[in-house]
């Protein structure tokens, strides 16, 4: 068990603090799931650890991921109210997360990772998948990584 605090969880710590002073009820309440989405991380393996930086941005990116689903299935269900409440935290998630790339970016990345592995089809996706998982780290979500992979094997 580690003492040091992650600094983004800290980040995390402080902001909810300023926003709740500030009476921001939206903000506070995406910020404390937030926060115990990462606590739950936490205390997930057989022995409390804090988490990195790197762990705690994995922890975000998987709640915005929720919002982002949530809000299209309100979408879908004619419930708008509710899909701008979830944007709503989206917007606030995604302050904390690295810049998302975008497909071009996506594509080379794609292109080069099978070009190093020597992949020549679709069986190959998943050596290439390895190669271009830690290059984005975070900055796209993991269906666009693999359309990307999917469309470099089919060129």
């Amino acid at each position: 068990m580690t003492d040091s605090t992650s600094s983004l969880k800290g980040t995390l710590q402080s902001d909810l603090h300023d926003s709740m002073r500030a009476k921001d009820k939206v903000r506070s309440g995406t910020l404390r799931m937030a926060l115990t989405a990462v606590t739950n991380a936490e205390v997930a393996g057989k022995e409390h650890v804090n988490l990195t930086d790197d762990d705690v941005l994995k922890v975000i990116a998987k709640e915005a991921k929720k919002r982002k689903e949530s809000a299209a299935a309100y979408h879908d269900a004619n419930r708008p109210e509710l899909a701008s409440v979830e944007e709503a935290e989206l917007e606030i998630l995604e302050a904390y997360l690295p810049a998302q790339l975008d497909d071009a970016a996506l594509e080379e990345m794609a292109k080069a990772a099978v070009a190093e592995t020597g992949a020549t089809g679709m069986a190959q996706m998943g050596a290439v998948m390895k190669v271009v998982q830690p290059q984005v780290a975070g900055r796209a979500d993991g269906g666009r990584v693999a359309a990307a992979v999917r469309k470099a094997l089919q060129a």
